[in-house]
């Protein structure tokens, strides 16, 4: 009899974490100048610093966010990039004033008593230096751009800060040809995602004021690839009532994995070549649900500092995943209300309430 295997993959931006710990290329950089080598080691520290302290908030966003939409599509496969999500709001932070301000920082699991505006910005700033850093074993593209309509009289330090701290391209574009708009907008997605987003835009509305776009792409080869060879049609598990084949790579070996007995899951770590790592959680039969409701950040690394080196047959789907989310509703249940309402304040964009 085959054991029913039920694979659970998650995409919970935790990679973030992962490049704070061990920065690519950083223990085996060669300078013959001892004080460059000082300057950069210290440079490259304080980037780390910066960047650790915005990790445990973006992983309860990730989470809470992962709650929230499974809460509403229990029996949907969920794909999102929560460093994206962050990345973005925090963008629009930069010119949002008074509720609104709190509201956003606060819905993307801040803690403003412990970290100040400015640190949550520099922890940004550099964590978007690390993961676009060239890694030429992987490949890991993270950047924004801001589309601002044509004549809009935007404050100069907001334009500073997102080109400076975010590293946001800025446009001018007029949202009045809402089909070259939305082809500009289309086009400039497509390309930076390496032709996997192609429509991000579509029924723009002509009064659009401003548009933020934040995109990451990431491919990565296995450190240990799975032979093409051994790689053989077997049953897939979907759901309780769904079977279906699909190709499903496998190999023999040994892997980091644990055994949750608490929550009946088997958790697999596999690297990738470079500084990144991935999680499969194999739930056992009809726990799917306990172990979703068990997805914190202290789960996580709980399972982490269990992992111990086993002799494993692992087999791993080949499938594909494409979804789209509105992430209003979303967001104005976990507090992020008055900025999607006729109260939002972001006069820090143009120095106009009315925005």
């Amino acid at each position: 009899m085959k054991p029913v295997l039920y694979l659970c993959l998650l995409l919970a931006g935790l990679h973030a974490v992962a490049h704070c710990d061990h920065l690519p290329g950083h223990h085996n950089r060669h300078d013959h100048h001892k004080d460059t080598v000082h300057e950069e080691h210290h440079e490259e520290h304080h980037h780390v610093g910066d960047c650790l302290k915005l990790a445990p908030s973006n992983a309860d966003f990730a989470f809470r966010l992962y709650k929230q939409i499974t809460s509403e599509a229990p029996k949907k496969n969920i794909f999102f990039s929560p460093v994206s999500i962050s990345t973005a709001f925090a963008m629009l932070a930069l010119g949002a004033k008074s509720a609104t301000l709190t509201q956003i920082l606060e819905g993307l699991a801040f803690n403003l008593t412990e970290l100040q505006e400015k640190e949550i910005h520099d922890g940004f700033h550099n964590l978007i230096h690390i993961l676009n850093r060239p890694d030429s074993e992987l490949q890991l593209d993270m950047g924004n751009a801001l589309f601002l309509k044509e004549k809009l009289k935007t404050l100069e330090k907001f334009l500073e800060d997102i080109k400076n701290l975010y590293e946001a391209e800025a446009f001018s574009i007029n949202f009045k040809n809402t089909a070259e708009a939305q082809k500009q907008i289309n086009d400039y997605a497509e390309k930076k995602t390496h032709g996997k987003i192609v429509e991000l835009v579509k029924d723009l509305d002509p009064e659009t004021a401003m548009i933020l776009v934040s995109y990451i792409f990431f491919k990565g080869k296995w450190e240990k690839p799975f032979m093409p060879k051994d790689t053989k049609e077997r049953d897939f598990f979907v759901d309780e009532e769904t079977i279906v084949k699909v190709p499903m790579m496998h190999k023999m070996g040994r892997f980091n994995l644990h055994f949750d007995r608490e929550l009946s899951c088997t958790v697999v770590q596999l690297y990738y070549n470079g500084s990144a790592t991935a999680f499969f959680i194999l739930p056992n039969k009809g726990k799917m649900k306990q172990v979703e409701d068990a997805l914190w950040k202290e789960t996580v690394s709980r399972w982490s500092n269990s992992l111990h080196p086993s002799s494993a047959n692992l087999y791993i789907p080949k499938f594909s995943i494409s979804a789209t989310y509105d992430l209003k509703d979303h967001l104005i249940k976990m507090g992020i209300t008055d900025v999607f309402t006729k109260q939002a304040d972001l006069s820090g964009i143009t120095g106009d309430p009315e925005l």
